[in-house]
C-alpha cells in the first residue's frame, strides 16, 4: 500500500500481480484465502481500469522468471513492489533485486505492511525486544509518527501491455464453488470496502471496544484482519484514523473512549510484533522460541485432531468455534484462543498442526500472526501464556457467551438447553436434557477428555518435559553431540494426509493412525515439500514478561538507512492482495525516461523505501543478559517457568543465507 509521486513521473506505468502458490509448499493458501483473493483482484482490476490501465495476470511456478518475461516483453527499465518480513519472501525479494538488477531494471522496495520497519524498533543497546510490551512501548514512542496515508492517484499513465499477454488465474474449483458462494452473503473484500469497514468499525464499535472486544455473540471487533492481510487498507490508515478519534474523544474527556482506542492499538501492536518476531526469528512458524519447549512430549493422535477440527470434543463452545470457522473461514479472537488453548493444552496437540489448520481455514490466515498466536498459547514465547494454566471452556463460555446466543447459533442440536447448562450439558440433569431433546453419547458428544484429569496429564507432561531437558543438558555436558536424541530429536510423524515435515519432538501415547481424507471430514490438504516459509485483529493474547537468561542472535549486518522518511507505491496500483500464503509479486513496472536509465543495484545495496533492507547471514557472535520482565504486563508470571530460570533461553536459530 502506498505510493510514490515521483514514480508516476518517471513513464508509463504497468501494474503487475504474479501468482506462484507452488512456492510456498505446505503452505499453499486455502480454500477461502484463494476466494478472498480472487474477489480482491477483481475489484482492483476495476480500479485500475478507472484510472486509465489494468491489471496484468501472471500463473506461475518461478515468480522471478515470470517478472523478467514481463520486463523483456514490456521494455520496462523499473521494478517497484512492496516488501514482506516472512523468510520465504526475504530471500525471494533479495533474489528478484539482484537477479532483475543484473539485466539492467532499477528495483526498489517499500513498506507497505507495518508502522515502521522491524530493523528500526530495537533497545537501547540496539537488539531487538523479546517480549511485546517493551517492543510497543518503544513503538509508541518513536521519535517520528508513522507516515500519514496518501491519497490514490486520479490517473494513471498506462505503459504499452499488448506483447504482455495475461494469464488466467483459477482460484477454485468445481468442488468449492459452492462453499465459497456462502462466503459473499458476509464479506466484501477489496479496498472500497476495507474504507467501509474502517469507517464503520471507528464510528461505532470502537467506542465500546473495551466493553465488548470478549464478547463472541456480537459483532464488537473490527473485522479488518483479512482486509489488512490482502493489502486492501494500510495499516498506518487504520492507525492515524483512529488516532484521530482519540484526540476527538480526549478533548470531549470522553475516558472511555480513549481505553477502547489504546486497547485496539494494541492489538495492531500485536501484528506489528507477528512481523517482528518472523524477521528476528525466521524459524518462528516452525519451532518453539523457548529452547525448553521442544522437549515437550505432544500427544501424537489424529483421532484427537479430528475430533477437534469436526467439533466433537463435547465442550459447546469448542465445537460452535469450530463449526463457524468450517463455515465461514472466521472466528473471534476470543474464541481463536479458546479452541488453540483447547488443543494445546487439554489435547495436548502439537502446535503446529493447529497452526496449519488455522492457515488453511482462515479468510485472514497470515502465518507471523498465526505463529504469534500458536506459540503465545503453547507457552513458546518469553512473554506466552503460561503452559501449565487450563482454561475452563465452560467458565470462559459464560464469559465471552454468557447468553448461550453464539454456541446456539452454531449448535441448533443445544438451541432448547437452558443458558444455565448451556456451556457443561454434561452436568445438566436427565430431565432437562431429555425436554431440550439431548441424548449425550448419542445426538451430541460426551467430552473427548475431562477437564480435571487434562490438568493432571499436563502436570505429568511438563514434569517430563524438564526431565527430558535436563537429560539433553547432562548429555551435552558429558561430551554427547546429539544430547537427548533418543527423545528430543525423534521426529514426529504427522497424519498422512498432511505429510508436513516438524521438529523433532519426544513423542508419548498413541501411534499415527492413518486415514483416507474426505472433504467432509475437514482434512487439512497435502503437504508435500520441506520449504519453512500465521490473528490479526485483536489477537486478545495476555502478553506478559518473564526472565530470561538469554536471548537469540540477531543479524549483525543490519545497515539502516538514516533517513525515516518511507516513500511507497501509490496507493491505487498497491492497493492489492498482499498475502503471505502466496508468493507473489504484485508490483508496478515503470517505463523509465531516457536521461533516468541507469540502474540500481541491489547486489550491495538492499532497498528499504528507498533505503535498506538488511539480509541474512549467519552471525558470529552471541551475547547473553539476564533480562528481567516488568510486573506490568497484562497477564501473569509464568510459574512454571519461574520452577525452571536456568531454561528460560530462545533457540539461537541459524540464520537464512543472503542468497537462499
Amino acid at each position: 500500500m502506498g505510493r510514490s509521486s515521483h514514480v508516476l513521473g518517471f513513464g508509463a506505468v504497468i501494474a503487475v500481480f504474479v501468482w506462484a502458490p507452488e512456492e510456498e509448499g505446505h503452505y499453499y493458501p486455502g480454500r477461502v484465502s484463494r476466494w478472498w483473493l480472487k474477489q480482491s483482484l477483481a475489484h482492483l482490476d476495476s480500479s485500475l481500469k478507472s484510472l486509465g490501465t489494468s491489471l496484468v495476470t501472471k500463473r506461475s511456478t518461478d515468480s522471478i522468471s515470470s517478472l523478467l518475461e514481463v520486463v523483456k516483453a514490456t521494455g520496462a527499465t523499473q521494478l517497484f513492489f512492496n516488501h514482506l518480513y516472512d523468510p520465504i519472501s526475504l530471500v525471494r525479494d533479495h533474489r528478484a533485486k539482484e537477479i532483475l538488477t543484473a539485466q539492467g531494471v532499477s528495483v526498489r522496495s517499500f513498506n507497505a505492511d507495518l508502522l515502521y520497519e522491524p530493523w528500526e524498533v530495537n533497545d537501547d543497546e540496539g537488539r531487538p525486544f523479546t517480549t511485546f510490551s517493551a517492543f510497543w512501548e518503544k513503538c509508541l514512542s518513536m521519535p517520528y509518527d508513522p507516515e500519514a496515508p496518501l491519497l490514490p492517484p486520479k490517473r494513471i499513465i498506462s505503459g504499452d501491455v499488448s506483447r504482455c499477454r495475461s494469464d488466467n488465474l483459477v482460484f477454485d474449483d468445481e468442488s468449492e464453488k459452492g462453499s465459497n458462494a456462502l462466503l459473499a452473503r458476509a464479506w466484501s473484500p477489496g479496498w472500497s470496502n476495507a474504507d467501509k469497514a474502517l469507517t464503520t468499525f471507528v464510528n461505532g464499535p470502537l467506542l465500546e471496544y473495551s466493553q465488548n472486544r470478549r464478547k463472541a455473540d456480537s459483532a464488537t471487533t473490527s473485522f479488518l484482519s483479512p482486509h489488512l492481510h490482502f493489502g486492501e487498507v494500510s495499516v498506518r490508515k487504520v492507525f492515524h484514523f483512529v488516532r484521530i478519534k482519540q484526540v476527538l474523544w480526549a478533548n470531549e474527556g470522553n475516558k472511555a473512549g480513549d481505553e477502547s482506542v489504546n486497547l485496539f492499538l494494541k492489538s495492531i501492536g500485536l501484528r506489528e510484533y507477528s512481523r517482528y518476531m518472523s524477521f528476528n526469528h525466521p524459524h518462528s512458524h516452525e519451532r518453539p522460541l523457548l529452547a525448553h519447549l521442544r522437549y515437550f512430549p505432544w500427544v501424537v493422535d489424529e483421532g484427537y485432531f479430528k475430533a477437534w477440527r469436526q467439533g466433537r470434543t463435547g465442550y459447546p463452545l469448542v465445537h460452535a468455534g469450530m463449526r463457524e470457522l468450517w463455515a465461514t473461514g472466521w472466528l473471534h479472537d476470543r474464541i481463536r484462543v479458546v479452541v488453540s488453548s483447547f488443543f494445546v493444552k487439554v489435547l495436548q496437540l502439537p502446535w503446529r498442526w493447529g497452526m496449519k489448520y488455522f492457515w488453511d481455514t482462515l479468510l485472514d490466515a497470515d502465518l507471523e500472526s498465526d505463529a504469534l498466536g500458536w506459540q503465545y498459547i503453547s507457552g513458546t514465547l518469553p512473554d506466552g501464556r503460561e503452559f501449565d494454566r487450563i482454561d475452563n471452556p465452560q467458565f470462559v463460555g459464560y464469559k465471552c457467551d454468557p447468553h448461550g446466543e453464539y454456541v446456539r447459533r452454531w449448535l441448533p442440536e443445544l438451541a432448547r438447553l437452558p443458558t444455565e447448562w448451556i456451556h457443561h450439558p454434561w452436568n445438566a440433569p436427565e430431565s432437562v436434557l431429555e425436554a431440550a431433546g439431548i441424548e449425550l453419547g448419542s445426538n451430541y458428544p460426551l467430552p473427548i477428555v475431562e477437564i480435571d484429569s487434562a490438568k493432571v496429564r499436563l502436570e505429568q507432561a511438563l514434569s517430563q518435559m524438564w526431565q527430558n531437558e535436563a537429560a539433553a543438558r547432562a548429555a551435552i555436558e558429558n561430551g554427547m553431540e546429539e544430547g537427548h536424541g533418543d527423545s528430543a530429536d525423534s521426529p514426529i510423524a504427522f497424519p498422512q494426509a498432511m505429510q508436513m515435515e516438524m521438529e523433532h519432538e519426544p513423542v508419548r501415547n498413541n501411534p499415527v493412525i492413518v486415514t483416507v481424507p474426505r472433504y467432509e471430514d475437514q482434512m487439512v490438504p497435502s503437504m508435500t515439500s520441506s520449504l519453512f516459509r500465521a490473528d490479526d485483529e485483536e489477537n486478545s493474547v495476555d502478553i506478559r514478561n518473564s526472565v530470561l537468561e538469554s536471548r537469540a542472535e540477531v543479524p549483525t549486518d543490519v545497515n539502516v538507512a538514516e533517513n525515516t522518511r518511507r516513500d511507497t507505491l501509490d496507493q491505487a496500483v498497491m492497493q492489492t492482495a498482499r498475502t503471505n500464503a502466496t508468493p507473489h509479486f504484485n508490483f508496478a513496472v515503470g517505463r523509465r525516461n531516457s536521461e533516468d536509465s541507469t540502474a540500481e543495484s541491489s547486489s550491495s545495496i538492499r532497498e528499504r523505501d528507498g533505503g535498506v533492507v538488511p539480509i541474512w547471514s549467519p552471525s558470529s557472535t552471541n551475547y547473553s543478559d539476564q533480562y528481567v520482565g516488568d510486573d506490568n504486563g497484562i497477564g501473569t508470571s509464568s510459574s512454571y517457568l519461574q520452577r525452571h530460570p536456568q531454561s528460560h533461553q530462545l533457540m539461537n536459530w541459524q540464520r537464512l543465507s543472503q542468497t537462499g
